[in-house]
């Protein structure tokens, strides 16, 4: 490390003060460049849980990768996928801005993994990010048992449930759910739960063979709406369902073998056969061909061959029924799921404040998981993703169903100032399945505010300056202070108060601070002003700054001289030296320049220094001899008009008439003199009396004459201080 130091001397009053500027170079390391993390709902940063509507547009800029180098290098950024996965994005590698290349279908596809990456040329840092493909209304409701062809007894009951419709819309929310209608309603035999989807003959109502054989039923499955490219969106679809009505008989058959038992795997494919039922006609001496049905507690997953005891003339007869007991053997085809108060749910909502205390139950949010699969298949575990470790979840583990309970963790990371809501996945992932089935739910939670912070001010301190002279009600400095409360919390006033601060005003909602309307400020009087300034917000909490005020000076003084008429001696060889004063506060007002205006006689043998005010002889003058010959003059007295200038802006100078006779060192008589005495003691002591004598009385002269022209300049520069005060009360 090298150093040097730069010395500046500021004259003021009677003291000097030396400021030392130390300017060191320091070799710098270089760092690795770094993404802003802006949070989930930021459109710039580093993509770290990011959502994107699956209708968004290709071409459509979604985002943009935003970070810095610590050394302020240029950065690149890059956007990479896993190998063979999809690419569905391209980044700008000098914006940063990031582009959708590929449609998306959440339906499909649900989270993208992302690698995005930041570089400066030395360092590179790439970090692996997952955005949220969000559902939009963009699926109609698929049938899953339609079309179908159903038989149903003409003796079955008025309000009898007949079969059971069933749909699924693959969006969720609203847009997943389905609601069934009956086409014409009005007018047709059946009516339709059009939650459940369960078909049964309207109350009142009966099926007659010998009227209508088969009816068609057109059935619409609803969603319940949602958002597609910014537009509300209904979807349906319809199916047709035909129901042959089987004519009724005398004897009913009946199956042989009862009671029927049989078992089937839960994922076996359609058209599996599980079991096989046998039944013969109950008129046994003329039986008729027997048919299958089901009656009832199938739920539109079995089929059987074609039902009913037929006569030789078509004729439906009686039928018989009997009960077979199938049980489903459990496979883990069954994902955790999230219930609320209505079902199944994967967005819950809570308001609430700030700072709520640590270990506190966010009893708003009621949420229950539950896992439909029996053992190890229902066995799965509970975590919450989200900034910090603000909330923490349990259960932790969970073996079928359970109720969700979300705990405070950090309560003073919930600050409303930093985060107006706080965005949580609550996710559910099997642990001894090798299919690892997961679901997720968001947690929205909104912060209101309260008033936990008080005002701050932007600098600890503040320095101004004003320029003496300056009228009273000028601005000095406006202070800011910021309350990051809302409402009447964050809104601040100012106050000033300490012993500087008696000149000085300060508007109770800008902050600006003035001088009083009387304030006259001189900066010979006094330069400066120390106070202090208070922020506070509507319950008194407050904070404080310094202010410090420096009153600039101005160039209003002249130099004065002593004496405006000098007379003085000067020895060839010695300078002579003048002095003037000026009263100003400050450099370059109160720095001054001497120059010799005039001579008399105009003879050009004296130099001044500018800076010392000292008077000397031009260096060829050795003598009086080398000056009689220069000036053809016997007489070696000279006048000179000196004059003193400041350096301020604008500059003053004033005269001084100076005197000299000039005279030559008599050194060799007075040494042969002093040699004489050695052998004379008494005229040694009367000399050396002398001396002592006439120096005490030469001491006490010369203080007498200080000590009056010091009264003197005392009272000039008071009349003069008098003189400036009356010009400023003045009009």
């Amino acid at each position: 490390m090298s150093s040097f130091f730069r010395m500046k001397n500021v004259k003021i009053s009677h003291l000097t003060l030396v400021f030392v500027y130390v300017h060191a170079c320091f070799a710098q390391a270089d760092f690795a460049p770094y993404f802003f993390d802006n949070g989930p709902y930021s459109h710039n940063g580093n993509m770290a849980l990011f959502s994107l509507s699956e209708d968004t547009a290709i071409g459509t800029q979604i985002y943009r990768l935003n970070g810095t180098d610590p050394e302020g290098q240029e950065v690149r950024y890059g956007l990479s996928f896993d190998p063979g996965s999809r690419e569905y994005f391209r980044v700008d590698p000098v914006s940063g801005n990031i582009t959708l290349v590929e449609p998306l279908d959440r339906e499909k596809q649900d989270s993208i993994d992302v690698l995005v990456s930041i570089t400066d040329g030395q360092s590179k840092v790439v970090e692996r990010v997952t955005i949220f493909v969000m559902d939009t209304n963009d699926e109609k409701p698929e049938f899953y048992n339609m079309p179908a062809i159903i038989d149903v007894l003409e003796t079955t009951a008025s309000g009898s449930s007949i079969y059971k419709v069933e749909a699924v819309d693959k969006d969720t929310g609203s847009g997943g759910s389905v609601n069934y209608y009956l086409q014409n309603s009005q007018t047709t035999l059946f009516a339709i739960d059009r939650h459940s989807g369960v078909l049964r003959i309207k109350s009142g109502e009966t099926l007659d063979y010998e009227k209508t054989k088969t009816h068609f039923i057109t059935v619409f499955a609803k969603d319940g709406g949602g958002h597609f490219n910014g537009k509300e969106q209904f979807m349906s679809s319809s199916s047709t369902l035909t129901i042959n009505v089987i004519d009724a008989q005398d004897t009913p058959p009946s199956f042989i073998g009862t009671p029927y038992f049989g078992y089937v795997y839960e994922v076996s494919v359609p058209g599996s056969e599980i079991f096989t039922v046998v039944a013969k006609d109950g008129d046994v001496g003329n039986p008729n061909p027997i048919r299958y049905s089901f009656e009832d507690g199938d739920n539109g997953d079995f089929r059987i061959n074609k039902t009913t005891e037929v006569s030789p003339e078509g004729r439906l007869l009686d039928y018989g029924v009997t009960t077979v007991v199938i049980r489903v053997v459990d496979l883990n085809n069954n994902p955790p799921t999230f219930y609320g108060e209505n079902g199944p749910q994967n967005m819950f909502e809570l308001t609430m404040y700030e700072h709520p205390p640590e270990g506190e139950i966010l009893r708003g949010l009621r949420i229950t998981v539950n896992d439909s699969d029996q053992g190890a298949n229902a066995k799965f575990t509970l975590r919450l993703i989200g900034p910090g470790r603000m909330l923490r979840v349990v259960p932790q583990t969970v073996l079928n169903e359970a109720q969700v309970t979300i705990l405070v963790e950090d309560s003073a990371a919930m600050d409303y100032e930093k985060h107006h809501f706080l965005t949580y996945k609550l996710l559910a992932v099997e642990i001894d399945t090798p299919e690892r089935f997961s679901a997720t739910a968001d947690i929205v939670i909104h912060l209101l505010d309260t008033n936990d912070n008080a005002p701050k001010f932007s600098s600890d301190y503040y320095i101004a300056r004003i320029p003496e002279n300056s009228p009273g009600g000028s601005n000095v400095v406006s202070v800011t202070a910021t309350d990051p409360d809302s409402g009447p919390w964050g809104e601040v006033k100012y106050s000033i108060y300490g012993s500087g601060a008696d000149m000085f005003l300060i508007q109770s909602a800008s902050g600006i601070i003035y001088t009083q309307p009387w304030a006259s400020l001189d900066a010979e009087v006094k330069s400066k002003y120390n106070f202090y300034v208070k922020a506070e917000d509507a319950e008194g909490k407050y904070s404080l700054a310094e202010i410090f005020v420096t009153v600039l000076d101005l160039n209003d003084h002249p130099p004065a001289f002593n004496d405006n008429f000098l007379e003085t001696t000067m020895v060839i060889g010695a300078p002579v030296k003048i002095e003037a004063m000026d009263d100003d506060a400050e450099v370059p007002n109160n720095v001054i320049e001497y120059a010799i205006m005039k001579a008399e006689p105009d003879n050009n043998i004296f130099d001044i220094n500018a800076e010392t005010g000292e008077i000397m002889l031009k260096s060829y003058i050795k003598s009086m001899a080398i000056i009689k010959n220069i000036t053809k003059q016997r007489d070696c007295t000279w006048s000179l008009v000196v004059q003193a200038r400041d350096r301020g802006q604008p500059s003053f100078s004033t005269t001084a008439v100076i005197k000299i006779d000039i005279t030559e060192a008599v050194k060799s008589r007075f040494f042969s003199y002093f040699l004489g005495l050695r052998k004379r003691r008494g005229a040694v002591f009367g000399i050396c009396l002398t001396v002592v004598t006439f120096a005490i009385s030469l001491t006490i002269f010369i203080s007498t004459l200080i000590y009056w022209k010091s009264v003197k300049k005392s009272r000039i520069q008071s009349q003069g201080k008098i003189r400036k005060i009356m010009r400023r009360a003045l009009p």
